[in-house]
């Protein structure tokens, strides 16, 4: 290989510096949003509380009951997850409309009204004032996570395509551990910084704000959905250089005219195409499980198993700060391995260790009391669980909704699949306490299935995406769907069959 080749080769595996600030840009506004507001309402809990409680005595004379106390904390905190199903349902037709780029602009605004609503709460004496404004963060978040992957999946080349779609995982495990951080003591964990802290969601809105307007809309959106075709090559040379996309724009030029003359479809339009009933089945059962596999869990019962190691309670949100460290360190490792190892192999591999930690944490909370280094044990399958799942889940599971689908598609696809992990997210989160309640550390065998039979029907079911184009993907899912039908009508049973299956 000469020197030219060597060079030619260099520049396809390294991105194009303007396609790097163009995800930050778009990442600083979307999903380290949504990691960033569900840490640092952990820190404030007590300070809240007795916000409302001191409230209710002024304006009720009376204490408030410990009952309703904790019907209004729990509302506060979950109306985040409301706000989020919401947000993911109008996330994608916004997109079509306003285009990705506009959609994320428009987005900070739930971010600004959240930040004022919450920081007025406690001169105004009105806590009403913060379960509004984290339903708007949970809208912010929701529309974020539907919208911002789009974009990064539709401006990266083939080549960086995944890659470059970690920055959605990178950035929302970011989010975790800047939030885990910033709530600490030293820093805005104390009691009467409360409102200043859940205030800060405005830093990122600004942020995007200022930064994104520098960097061009998606150039397929551009030339797909609006025909803009001068728009797209100014978009392509920004994002990828002068010399460095052809290959992408012949790529766009063949699915614009594959796509040619068909709307983009909505949520319920994708359900009724048979041609799609994989890939839609796939992006429900990944999302699900991104929420059920046992990470919440996990994180529930981190406090009672760094306790049971001799930890003491006030260096508890220090180590849980390692946790958060952990998740993102894995979260960039993933990004450097998924161009070489593939998606099929690392959210397959995520799952099936997933599944071999709930076994190892099941039997170590079990013994927990039979060696003092069996809580030790305990710590170590705490931080293995939530490796395993940034290397594969946590990772890959956004990534696979933007390959599987189309132009005309994909907007749709997010609205499901965001749907999906948000009423995932709210049903773990009522349900959680019951099924702890009920079966103690032996929940974690409930999510032993849930990763097994994740991990057998992404091997029998999902196609490596590694490289491809999104029509080629399209077209092995087809193709796989033929070769199914073709073996039902040969055989024998299928003429006993007086309706189709």
């Amino acid at each position: 290989m000469d020197s030219n080749e060597e060079s030619a080769e260099l520049k396809k595996r390294c991105p194009n510096t303007s396609l790097l600030l163009a995800i930050c840009a778009a990442c600083i506004g979307g999903t380290f949003q949504y990691g960033y507001n569900i840490s640092i309402i952990n820190s404030p809990t007590k300070s809240v509380q007795n916000f409302i409680n001191q409230t209710w005595l002024e304006r009720y004379e009376e204490n408030i009951s410990e009952q309703y106390l904790t019907l209004l904390w729990s509302s506060i905190v979950s109306i985040f997850t409301i706000g989020g199903f919401i947000g993911a349902t109008i996330g994608g037709t916004l997109a079509i409309k306003f285009g990705r780029k506009g959609t994320l602009m428009m987005n900070n605004a739930f971010a600004l009204l959240a930040a004022l609503l919450m920081g007025l709460s406690y001169p105004t004496g009105l806590f009403e004032l913060l379960i509004i404004g984290r339903f708007f963060t949970g809208v912010n978040a929701g529309i974020g996570i539907c919208v911002q992957p789009l974009y990064l999946g539709e401006i990266a080349p083939r080549a960086l395509r995944g890659a470059m779609a970690m920055g959605t995982s990178i950035f929302i495990t970011g989010g975790i551990l800047t939030g885990q951080v910033i709530g600490l003591n030293e820093l805005l964990g104390k009691e009467e910084y409360w409102p200043i802290l859940l205030s800060t969601t405005c830093i990122p809105a600004f942020l995007q704000l200022l930064i994104l307007p520098w960097f061009p809309e998606s150039p397929r959106y551009l030339l797909i959905d609006r025909g803009d075709d001068v728009g797209c090559g100014t978009a392509m040379k920004q994002l990828h250089g002068t010399d460095n996309f052809d290959r992408e724009r012949e790529d766009m030029e063949r699915e614009r005219i594959s796509a040619m003359g068909i709307k983009p479809k909505k949520p319920w339009e994708l359900f009724m195409d048979r041609s799609l009933r994989w890939q839609v089945l796939t992006i429900i059962l990944i999302n699900a499980a991104q929420q059920l596999n046992g990470i919440n869990a996990i994180y529930f019962y981190t406090d009672y198993v760094f306790e049971e190691a001799g930890i003491p309670e006030v260096n508890i949100p220090y180590v849980t700060v390692g946790t958060g460290a952990c998740e993102c360190l894995t979260a960039l490792t993933c990004g450097m391995l998924i161009e070489s190892l593939g998606r099929k192999v690392l959210i397959i591999g995520g799952y099936t260790l997933m599944a071999f930690w709930c076994i190892c944490f099941t039997l170590t909370l079990t013994f927990q009391g039979a060696g003092p280094w069996i809580p030790y044990l305990s710590m170590g399958c705490v931080f293995a669980f939530i490796l395993s799942f940034g290397m594969g889940p946590g990772g890959v599971t956004n990534i696979l909704i933007t390959e599987l689908f189309t132009q005309t598609t994909r907007p749709a696809a997010y609205m499901i699949g965001g749907s999906v992990n948000w009423l995932s997210f709210f049903f773990i989160g009522m349900a959680f306490p019951f099924i702890v309640t009920k079966l103690q550390q032996y929940c974690f065998l409930v999510f032993l299935v849930v990763c097994v039979l994740v991990a057998v029907y992404i091997f029998l079911v999902v196609p490596e995406t590694k490289n491809k184009t999104f029509l080629e993907i399209q077209t092995e899912f087809q193709s796989g769907e033929k070769r199914k039908a073709s073996k039902a009508d040969h055989s024998p049973s299928t003429t006993l069959l007086s309706t189709p299956l």
